[in-house]
């Protein structure tokens, strides 16, 4: 019984905490500027690691398409049309924000977490601040905010890496461009910005709840980083799936 009773308690606890997250600000001027802070740590800051990752991927990708899958029975455009369906459909989605969970979320639920086990949250409670709005609902409207910068960045370092492997002569990058451009479809597009959305609310909240609701010392703190990854991770994997069907 406690197989189950205990992922019901915590999804209880979960919504409870998001109920006191979303409850009006009693300070808008206060709360904008922590937003704006959150946008550049959260966001901002991750800039670097997206184009690093998005472009060798893309190139990766564009290598393997190219040795593996064309031949002289599929047109020459195959793997530059392969490679672009990867990019929008999944990797700059999906599994860019795996990767985003693992900076972002560990940071998230550190930071609280550490708050939480030097009793700064209790010193925000004491002062009438609603502690768990003021921590968390900027963290979440930050990276919902920046996440559609951070997927466009990654569909063109993407597509960058792909060019550069043409550099090398492995494809020409008439064949490569004719490929990304084939049976172009712009839904492709939105489809990766909507789940995105869901991807990064889910990779704030979930790393927030852990922080917030870690109890004891620094061994807690890593512990609650660890769970809040692979939580975060998981529920990624499950709705991709549901968006992907919901959405196709």
């Amino acid at each position: 019984m406690k197989i189950i009773t205990q992922p019901l308690a915590t999804f209880g606890r979960y919504l409870q905490l998001m109920a006191k997250v979303f409850s009006r600000p009693e300070r808008f001027r206060m709360y904008l500027k922590q937003y704006v802070r959150e946008m550049q740590k959260l966001g901002v800051d991750s800039i670097g690691i997206v184009l690093m990752i998005s472009f060798f991927i893309g190139a990766v990708i564009c290598i393997q398409m190219k040795m593996n899958i064309q031949s002289p029975w599929m047109p020459r455009f195959s793997t530059g049309f392969t490679t672009r369906e990867i990019l929008l459909l999944e990797f700059s989605s999906s599994i860019m924000c795996l990767i985003l969970a693992g900076k972002v979320g560990s940071n998230i639920a550190s930071e609280i977490g550490t708050m939480r086990v030097t009793q700064q949250i209790d010193a925000l409670e004491i002062m009438g601040v609603n502690s768990a709005s003021y921590l968390i609902l900027p963290k979440i409207l930050g990276l919902v905010t920046m996440i559609p910068v951070l997927v466009t960045f990654s569909m063109v370092a993407g597509l960058g890496g792909a060019y550069g492997i043409s550099l090398m002569g492995i494809i020409s990058a008439e064949d490569l461009t004719f490929g990304l451009q084939h049976s172009f479809n712009e839904w492709f597009v939105w489809m990766s910005y909507i789940k995105s959305f869901f991807f990064a609310f889910i990779i704030a909240s979930v790393s927030s709840f852990y922080g917030y609701t870690v109890s004891g010392g620094s061994v807690e703190v890593g512990k609650a980083s660890t769970d809040s990854v692979v939580h975060c991770s998981m529920l990624i994997l499950f709705a991709d799936i549901f968006l992907t069907q919901l959405l196709s």
